[in-house]
């Protein structure tokens, strides 16, 4: 399926060559004219709905067209979105909140500006793992170490508790108890693959990082979630399912989406839209050329207490 729109119908010639630049643009190759054409029609149908949104009241966010262009929403949940139910998932050792009586909180932060967030990843291999890798990035380069570029490849090849490494088949809170038990080794040293392989013993008893254990932060609470964005980069899971979510662009994104969370992500700070549209920023793993720059700025302080995409309902943090 694709999205339903009223809309202006773009000429055939015109869409053509829109999706000729688009292939140009993203590498993309067909296997034959059929399929080609197959996805053309997709890919008109996505162009029209984009516009549409982009041009249909004072939204706060744009649309573009963007390297998910010729997938129907079906095929882009398919291959990005997994969900889990939450009563499979580990829980921490200690319900703690380490950050409950936390009260110096700064009205904006932005962990890139502070030097503790590495670029934009673009993998599917091991997608469940990159929130957890990013926050123990985050933490390390906080508590006074480097800032490395960790290994997501090693927690997929050697967690061997987990069948489907590479296919989404954890939690953010396995790749936590990997790096609690194992700590982890840099990207360099264990680099990424497309494919889940054999654990590289000799590379896993090289770590640069561990942590200690981690926690939860209370869920269904915006305010929580504030306190602890405010002193590091925390693991979440959203309802990243929707079109607008797919083919975000730019600005404070404020669109419809539920609460089933089928993609982690990382909210690296927050702030405010020109004095009064609140926003969190979140660190995507779709490449550079999703969002802004690979990143969202998702509404924040919304009257729904899970938060909007469900971001307050599962959220964790390393401890070193």
């Amino acid at each position: 399926m694709v999205p339903k729109i009223t809309s202006r119908v773009i000429p055939e010639a015109d869409i053509r060559e829109r999706h000729a630049q688009w292939m140009d643009q993203y590498g993309r190759k067909y296997k034959d004219d059929a399929e080609k054409q197959s996805r053309l029609v997709i890919f008109k149908s996505n162009v029209e709905y984009i516009d549409f949104i982009n041009n249909a009241g004072k939204k706060q966010y744009k649309l573009s067209v963007n390297q998910f262009a010729d997938m129907t929403n079906e095929e882009f949940k398919k291959t990005y979105m997994a969900y889990r139910s939450l009563n499979s998932a580990k829980s921490p050792s200690t319900t703690a909140f380490r950050y409950e009586n936390f009260t110096d909180i700064p009205p904006s932060i932005d962990w890139r500006k502070k030097g503790a967030v590495t670029p934009i990843r673009d993998e599917t291999c091991g997608a469940w793992t990159f929130p957890a890798v990013d926050t123990v990035e985050g933490i390390t380069k906080i508590k006074g170490g480097k800032l490395y570029d960790l290994s997501v490849q090693e927690i997929v090849d050697c967690n061997t508790g987990i069948e489907q490494g590479c296919d989404g088949g954890g939690f953010i809170s396995d790749a936590f108890e990997f790096i609690k038990s194992n700590g982890i080794t840099t990207e360099k040293n264990y680099p990424p693959r497309d494919v889940k392989g054999t654990c590289d013993k000799k590379k896993e008893a090289e770590p640069v990082t561990k942590i200690t254990g981690y926690q939860k932060v209370p869920a269904n609470n915006e305010d929580a979630l504030m306190k602890a964005v405010a002193n590091q980069p925390v693991a979440v899971r959203v309802d990243a399912s929707g079109s607008d979510f797919q083919f975000y662009s730019t600005g404070v994104f404020t669109g419809k989406c539920g609460d089933t969370l089928d993609h982690g992500v990382t909210v690296v700070g927050y702030g405010m839209e020109k004095g009064k549209l609140k926003y969190w920023i979140i660190k995507n793993s779709w490449g550079p050329s999703w969002g802004e720059d690979g990143y969202m700025r998702l509404q924040r302080d919304i009257a729904d207490k899970e938060g909007l995409c469900g971001i307050t309902i599962e959220v964790y943090y390393p401890v070193i």
